[in-house]
Order: C-alpha cells, then structure tokens, then sequence
C-alpha cells in the first residue's frame, strides 16, 4: 500500500502563486514517477505535471507550461509551484504515483491522494 497526503491548496487572486505538497508512505519503492492531476467539478480529471525519480524527467501539460514547476526532494515529496495562476486553474489538485513517468502522464497511477482544493479568483 502507498499513501499521498496533499497540502497547500487555498484561494488566491489571478496572477498570484500557490505552492502544492505531496508526501508519498509506504511501499513506494517500485514506482518511479509521481505527478499532479486536476479535476474541475462536471469536468474529466486531467494531467498537469508529472517527474521521475530516477531521472528528474518532468512532463507538462500545454495548459500549464512556463507556469506551473514540478519538483522533488530526497525524501518521496513531490512539489507543485504553481505561478500566474488564472481563474481557470480552479480545480481539486491530486497526487498521483506510479511505474513510470510516461504511466504517471496517462493518468494510469497505481494510488491516488485525496485531494487538495485551489480556487484562482478573478
């Protein structure tokens, strides 16, 4: 079993910057990669940003690229610093791991977190 804890979710005005935390228990030991997915009610979950471990490859998706950084520690966290945050980006923001990056990226996780709310008020 693995678990994701998520923080760092708030309000914040257009144009300001939040930063997300993501602090991955357990068996984690197998899996490569951990990202960031967003889900907007009435709305699909979608893909914002995903990194591996081994490499420090990162993927982005077009909606969140030149704004949006993933990083990560020494210690299985991952980090999202969100930047020029716009009213659009309004969603629940979800950890994710899994095998790979390009599996993390899919959308095709082995364990979710439970999610973190961010509202970007215009």
């Amino acid at each position: 079993q693995v678990q994701l804890v998520e923080s760092g979710g708030g309000l914040v005005q257009a144009g300001g910057s939040l930063r997300l935390s993501c602090v991955a228990s357990g068996r984690t030991f197998s899996r490569d990669a951990m990202g960031w997915f967003r889900q907007d009610p009435g709305k699909e979950r979608e893909f914002a940003a995903a990194i591996s471990w081994r490499g420090g490859g990162t993927r982005y998706a077009d909606s969140v690229k030149g704004r949006f950084t993933i990083s990560r520690d020494n210690a299985k966290s991952i980090y999202l610093q969100m930047n020029n945050l716009k009213p659009e980006d309004t969603a629940i923001y979800y950890c994710a791991i899994g095998r790979d990056l390009l599996t993390v990226a899919a959308g095709r996780s082995d364990y979710w977190g439970q999610g973190t709310q961010v509202t970007v008020s215009s």
